[in-house]
């Protein structure tokens, strides 16, 4: 029965649309270590650091840091999403990062 609303047509979205399924296996933290300074560029946890950012954290989006290696950090957000960002872009939430 269709009475009442209409349905929107249906589309296959473009590959680069798609979420890696393996950044989102967790459940999110509910303990946060850091935030972002500013708009934080990020790739997906596994992803090669060559070519475009995957997409990018807001400013303030408090995170758990997991590693940090040279200049590269993996953290996930409060909504799971596993993610590699610059140490740079990342402050402790009692002050800057050590």
């Amino acid at each position: 029965m269709s009475e009442g609303f209409t349905r929107p047509e249906a589309r296959v979205l473009p590959p680069e649309s798609l979420v890696p399924p393996d950044s989102l296996i967790r459940p999110p933290p509910n303990r946060f270590t850091h935030e972002t300074v500013e708009r934080t560029p990020f790739r997906y946890a596994g992803q090669p650091g060559s070519g475009p950012e995957s997409g990018s954290l807001a400013a303030g989006t408090k995170v758990v840091l997991l590693r940090a290696e040279d200049d590269r950090a993996a953290v996930v957000d409060g909504s799971g999403l596993y993610v590699v960002v610059p140490v740079s872009g990342l402050r402790l939430l009692d002050g800057p990062m050590r």
